[in-house]
């Protein structure tokens, strides 16, 4: 196949748990384009191997400002002798160096915005680091002629902030068939509880753990790493539930679904700490759906659009342990409808999402306007 063009994306992480990264790489390299994706080397880095190119930046500080600055101009540099045709920058804090080295070389430059950054819960409560964030996507935000972003909501935030349109392409696992349940996980005749994803601050991890010593028959697994892990692991070795909450690290995106097909009951449960987390569409929501299995979810718009249109799910909005022991055994005793999951899945799939993106990277290259 000819090549259609050379596409540089970035991205602040280490690109082993990025999944959605993945998805929009492994698309254009299987549609005819040269795909480079560039991360950090900011955690620990294990052999990553993909059909496309990968480079890792490395960086001295590992986190905070020092970090996002350090690795903006190490990509900066980077970029003004990378071979590219289109700079892809994933989320504001890696717009600084596309976007001025995409001037300087008159190369195109899009935008995948992952979440509304100046308002996730790390950086809403800090003044200085989201006026920060915020100025800069004053400057840059409004100079953006393509792009696009994983929910309406955020779509429609940024037009009406900075009068950009910002096209739609939520994070959904490509489409596969149910194979039924299996024992990746196995806690015996015990119903599992799952979290997949960071292990971050307004995650709702702990309401879950709070709730555990209601909940009979059961155990709660929190699969990934992150801010808060080794908090929650003091938690629960304080309340002595080491016997009913495990924490399994990280699992590799291309094993995580053999792991979400053990479990009974999924859970997103996110705290209202700034529009990101409120207006958020996890993939999660995706993953569980493709498995089957059902979703305890906090009540916010983009997720409870889902929910309510599909019935693949139960929303919450309060969550005193004893109410959500009784809303997760609920779940636990109804019978699984596998039709409904089946139809939910026809319309929500990667492929769907894939024409739109691929549209709005065909028209960057296309169009004069850099």
């Amino acid at each position: 196949m000819a090549q259609k063009g050379r596409i540089t994306i970035t991205v602040t992480n280490n690109l082993e748990g990025d999944q959605r990264i993945n998805k929009v790489a492994s698309s254009l390299h299987n549609h005819g384009y040269e795909v480079t994706v560039i991360g950090s080397k900011s955690r620990q880095c294990h052999p990553y191997s993909r059909s496309y190119k990968t480079k890792r930046l490395p960086v001295f500080f590992k986190k905070g400002f020092l970090f996002y600055g350090e690795f903006n101009i190490r990509l900066f540099f980077h970029l003004l002798f990378a071979k590219c045709d289109l700079m892809l920058a994933n989320d504001t804090d890696t717009v600084i160096a596309n976007f001025i080295a995409s001037k300087i070389r008159r190369k195109r430059f899009a935008v995948d915005l992952h979440e509304l950054f100046p308002e996730v819960p790390e950086v809403v409560n800090r003044p200085f680091v989201k006026s920060f964030w915020t100025k800069i996507e004053d400057i840059i935000f409004p100079h953006i002629h393509y792009g696009y972003t994983v929910c309406q909501s955020i779509a429609e935030h940024y037009k009406n902030r900075y009068g950009i349109n910002l096209g739609v392409v939520r994070n959904i696992p490509n489409k596969k068939p149910y194979e039924g349940r299996n024992k990746k996980l196995d806690f015996g005749d015990k119903k599992i509880i799952l979290y997949q994803g960071a292990v971050n601050v307004g995650r709702g991890i702990e309401w879950i753990i709070d709730a555990m010593p209601f909940i009979e028959n059961a155990v709660f697994v929190i699969i990934g790493n992150g801010d808060v892990k080794s908090d929650m692991e003091a938690k629960c070795k304080e309340m002595g539930l080491t016997d009913k909450v495990f924490f399994l690290g990280h699992v590799p995106f291309d094993e995580l679904s053999e792991y979400t097909r053990s479990a009974d009951l999924g859970v997103c449960l996110l705290k209202n700490q700034g529009l990101s987390y409120y207006y958020s569409l996890p993939n999660r929501v995706f993953d569980y759906m493709q498995q089957h299995v059902p979703l305890l979810a906090t009540d916010f718009p983009e997720i409870a659009n889902v929910l309510r249109n599909h019935g693949t799910g139960v929303l919450v909005s309060h969550y005193e342990p004893k109410y959500l022991a009784e809303t997760i055994q609920q779940i636990f005793e109804s019978p699984i409808d596998h039709e409904k999951y089946e139809k939910a899945c026809e319309h929500f799939n990667w492929e769907k999402e894939e024409e739109i993106m691929l549209s709005i990277i065909e028209e960057a290259l296309r169009c004069h306007r850099f």
